[in-house]
């Protein structure tokens, strides 16, 4: 391997749903951080050496949201990249939240609860629009 050698970056997406009376709604988190910043998007963020893929979705989750979550199963990986300086191998999750209550945290300028039918309402990134509905897919079968 050269020195200096440039690899990709593992990172974890968390798309968490709950049934709701209006239907199935998605929490979304608005960056407060590069990259993306003040975009909506999905908890996440950087996997740390140590701890497994679940391990960082749960506690990205958790620093983002406030909320503990149970991990339901992997959506698709999916690759971030803008090159020369940007390549993310973002790993997505599907997972419901099981405690702690909403508060924006860390990385996330605001976190809201949408309405799956609503989503057109914000301005995602396309590939983060398609993995919500194929984890709605995954979540109502």
């Amino acid at each position: 391997m050269t020195v200096g050698t440039r690899h990709p970056i593992p990172g974890v997406g968390v798309v968490i749903l709950r049934r709701a009376e209006t239907g199935v709604e998605v929490l979304l988190i608005q960056r407060g951080q590069p990259p993306r910043q003040g975009q909506w998007s999905l908890p996440g963020g950087k996997q740390e050496w140590g701890e497994t893929v679940q391990e960082a979705a749960k506690r990205e989750v958790r620093e983002e949201t406030n909320l503990e979550v149970d991990i339901l199963g992997l959506i698709d990986v999916v690759d971030l990249v803008d090159l020369p300086n940007t390549h993310y191998a973002l790993i997505d999750f599907l997972a419901t939240p099981t405690g702690g209550s909403l508060q924006a945290g860390s990385d996330a300028a605001d976190a809201v609860w949408v309405s799956v039918s609503a989503l057109s309402d914000y301005a995602l990134w396309s590939e983060t629009q398609r993995i919500i509905a194929r984890a709605v897919d995954m979540f109502e079968p």
